[in-house]
């Protein structure tokens, strides 16, 4: 009888029957599971909101392994909050360099300022209040008050969504926004007025280490395979479905390394659009052959002396991808347009981004 109303849930796109498998048994094996088997991480010392509103900022686009150590180097630079609101950008952008998406480092400066002004230094507790703030959406809003306050707030992120598809043996894109509406309100009534943030980190947990993406997921150690649909039925390589994606933008790009005896030309961004802000590298649109790169060079004045290598690259953000040539340019002249920048200054000042990284290139690159 049960799999029989399970399967006539899925008939014609209805809503699937949540309550069937989403419930306190289901809240209490993850809880359970968590406890027992939870990763060793730092940001997991201890419920300090700033250090998990820190860490939940940083795993948003980067694998755990490769946010530890940023995540080490910025609370050893900026351990509280008064201390992120006060640091100059420059500093803050170098401490997120490498990272990618450096908005959400400018959204936490935001943030820190306006929890100094408007709450006297002290993180809401609230979650609305918590939501208001820059850089903050519905996930982290989520995990923060549900791990920090105790609140039976859901934190859906990608991880959670799969794990969900698979127990629901749901076939629906899981980049639609109903998709996470519907999670999120499930969850919610099963979550427990007890340490509700073991929940919201077993699930994070459980998606990635053990419910992976692809046809991977290790089912055999999985705390909630008796009640996940995609494994009793087989379809666990199937779930989630994978939705069409959307081609990306291509722009070409020349990038000229300017180099005068030790130091090299950087020029800042505008501080709006991609990568806004941050130290570049000079650069034009469009692919332009070795005498069109020493033009352009001459141009701004560097008195350009010989080409002495050059390079492709392509870089790829998540809607654009950058078909990128180098040319490294011995120059004569530091017209005052440019900031020029030695090694040092460049490997522990100036944030450049990895798209304008060349490795091998010279050995004067950061």
């Amino acid at each position: 009888m049960e799999v029989a109303g399970w399967r006539s849930c899925l008939s014609f796109g209805r809503p699937l029957c949540y309550t069937m498998v989403m419930n306190e048994n289901f809240a209490a094996l993850v809880t359970s599971w968590y406890t027992q088997n939870k990763r060793d991480l730092p940001w997991r010392e201890n419920r300090e909101p700033y250090r998990v509103w820190l860490s939940e900022t940083m795993l948003q686009q980067t694998r755990v392994s490769a946010a530890i150590p940023y995540y080490l180097r910025f609370l050893a630079e900026l351990p509280t909050i008064d201390a992120l609101a006060n640091v100059s950008e420059t500093q803050l952008l170098k401490l997120w360099e490498g990272l990618g998406y450096y908005s959400r480092a400018k959204n936490l400066h935001k943030a820190a300022g306006i929890i100094i002004r408007e709450h006297g230094g002290v993180f809401p507790r609230e979650y609305d209040e918590i939501l208001r703030l820059p850089g903050i959406g519905l996930y982290t809003a989520g995990a923060i008050a549900s791990i920090c306050f105790d609140l039976p707030t859901p934190a859906v992120d990608g991880n959670v969504l799969r794990v969900m598809a698979r127990v629901t043996a749901d076939r629906r894109e899981l980049s639609l926004p109903a998709v996470k509406k519907d999670y999120t309100a499930a969850l919610a009534k099963i979550y427990p007025k007890t340490n509700p943030g073991d929940l919201t980190q077993g699930l994070m947990e459980l998606g990635a280490t053990v419910c992976l993406p692809g046809g991977s997921p290790d089912c055999a150690i999985c705390p909630v395979s008796g009640l996940c649909k995609a494994y009793a039925d087989g379809l666990t390589g199937k779930i989630p479905v994978a939705g069409s994606k959307k081609a990306r933008r291509r722009e070409a790009i020349t990038v000229l390394i300017l180099i005068c005896g030790e130091k090299l030309a950087i020029r800042r961004r505008e501080q709006s659009g991609l990568l806004s802000g941050m130290w570049e590298f000079p650069n034009q649109s469009g692919l332009l052959s070795a005498d069109q790169a020493f033009a352009l060079a001459d141009g701004w004045a560097a008195a350009p002396a010989r080409v002495v290598k050059s390079a492709d690259k392509t870089h790829i953000f998540t809607h654009i991808q950058w078909d990128m040539r180098f040319y490294l340019i011995e120059c004569r002249c530091t017209p005052p347009e440019f900031v020029w920048a030695n090694e040092k200054e460049l490997r522990e000042t100036y944030a450049i981004p990895s798209a304008f990284r060349l490795s091998g290139f010279t050995h004067l690159l950061p």
